[in-house]
């Protein structure tokens, strides 16, 4: 009969210890969820009295990169249409795209690369102003309507001598 005397206080002990760690994990639920509450409005309504300014002439802030664990955090938003943002940039996936076709490729061509490779859907101005920066910089050449990566330095030299 002590057997069952002690299994059974030792169950006693070990409901009182489960609600005492569910009732921490639920104050701390509750104190997480404040905190992400927190992080939410100062993103939203944070910054110096200049970001203040620059914020209302431009629109809205720039959004940060998302993470790189791949999940977002609770209160990270998806892009527009309900997809999540993509992992690389316009910028990048630009320079992929031409990469992608050696005789070079039309911003429409670049578009369906774009979608199909990055699950991107890029606006054709947006595209434009990617392809021009780029082109600025002299990353791209526009040749026949068409864009191609510039020749290296060594492709350059082995064609003029």
């Amino acid at each position: 009969m002590a057997t069952l005397d002690e299994i059974g206080q030792e169950k006693q002990r070990i409901s009182e210890r489960l609600a005492r760690v569910e009732a921490e994990r639920t104050r701390l639920a509750d104190q997480l969820n404040e905190l992400e509450v927190a992080e939410r409005v100062l993103t939203r309504f944070g910054g110096t009295a200049g970001t203040t300014a620059e914020r209302r002439r431009r629109g809205r802030p720039a959004r940060t990169a998302p993470a790189a664990g791949g999940q977002r955090a609770a209160g990270q938003r998806r892009a527009r249409g309900g997809k999540a943002a993509p992992s690389v940039s316009l910028s990048d996936a630009t320079l992929q795209a031409v990469k992608a076709h050696p005789q070079g490729a039309t911003a429409n061509e670049i578009l369906g690369h774009l979608s199909k490779e990055f699950g991107m859907a890029v606006r054709p101005n947006h595209l434009g102003i990617a392809l021009q920066r780029h082109r600025r910089a002299g990353r791209l050449e526009n040749r026949d309507q068409r864009w191609h990566l510039p020749p290296s330095a060594g492709e350059h030299s082995a064609i003029a001598g």
